[in-house]
């Protein structure tokens, strides 16, 4: 009989599904999940019988494949077994002492205050590289315990609104007060010869001395600056003249000369004058004398 082409038929359409057949769809849908997600082979529950059944020996259930065993593991049943199992088993479980923690020994210390220091700062003179030189005395310090020191970020302390400009060394020494100093925030030079430290135990104080490291300086620029040109000169084969040249001798520069007013002409376009004959010049004093 032709249902397909009746009037008013739809195909594929169906009634609403009963509660059984919901039921049969779902166990059908949590089987196949399950056999994506659960390796059948490592439930402790999960037995094969002689009869090529399975069995679950946890709620004695039996089930004729193995997806009824995977769908009836998520169910309720199931599921609240596993639950009483487990609550009985950590009932009857022995108290295990928990493990011990390693006990890490607290030294305490009534702090005495701030530690005498000296700082110096001290340049290279072969190179030029700028170092500091840290001196602190702690002639209090306790029996076995060595000064420490460290640097820290300016974004480590809580003192200051951090500057990335600047950074902190730290040093420390029980019962003394940790010290901090503010230095550059510059890269240090970690050489061996350029970083060092000394702990003197006859006089109690420690010594710290860092370099920084130098910073490339820039190339000085060859030639005459971009942009400036330099003067032609006025005779062929002379350089430009320098500004001394131009200049006139200051007043007396010449010896036996008196200063000229202004307004007359240089001493070096002057005519060479020639020594008047005695008759022609005044006479002078000298000559009188002589007359006499």
């Amino acid at each position: 009989m032709d249902f397909q082409h009746r009037a008013g038929g739809k195909t594929g359409s169906g009634g609403v599904a009963s509660s059984s057949e919901s039921n049969r769809d779902r166990r059908e849908r949590l089987r196949q999940l399950a056999l994506e997600t659960i390796d059948i082979n490592k439930d402790p529950y999960f037995m094969k019988n002689h009869l090529g059944s399975y069995e679950c020996k946890l709620c004695l259930t039996l089930h004729n494949n193995e997806g009824s065993y995977l769908a009836h593991t998520q169910g309720k049943k199931h599921q609240s077994n596993l639950a009483r199992r487990a609550a009985k088993e950590a009932k009857e479980a022995p108290a295990q002492p928990a493990p011990e923690k390693v006990k890490v020994e607290v030294k305490k210390f009534v702090k005495i205050g701030r530690p005498g220091y000296k700082v110096t700062k001290q340049r290279d003179p072969e190179v030029g590289q700028q170092s500091l030189l840290f001196q602190i005395d702690y002639p209090e310090i306790a029996e076995g315990i060595g000064p420490r020191h460290r640097f820290m970020s300016a974004y480590e302390q809580r003192i200051e609104p951090p500057d990335r400009r600047w950074q902190y060394l730290l040093f420390a020494a029980e019962p003394y007060e940790t010290i901090a100093f503010k230095v550059p925030s510059r890269e240090i030079d970690k050489a061996e010869t350029r970083f060092w430290t000394h702990w003197n135990r006859e006089t109690k104080q420690f010594f710290l001395q860092f370099h920084f490291k130098m910073e490339k300086a820039l190339a000085a620029p060859q030639g005459p600056p971009v942009g400036v040109k330099r003067p032609p000169s006025l005779i062929t084969g002379l350089g430009p003249r320098s500004l001394n040249d131009s200049m006139p001798p200051p007043p007396g520069g010449i010896p036996g000369m008196p200063p000229l007013p202004p307004g007359a002409p240089h001493p070096h376009h002057m005519p060479p004058q020639m020594p008047l004959p005695p008759h022609l010049r005044p006479p002078l004093p000298s000559d009188g004398m002589h007359n006499l």
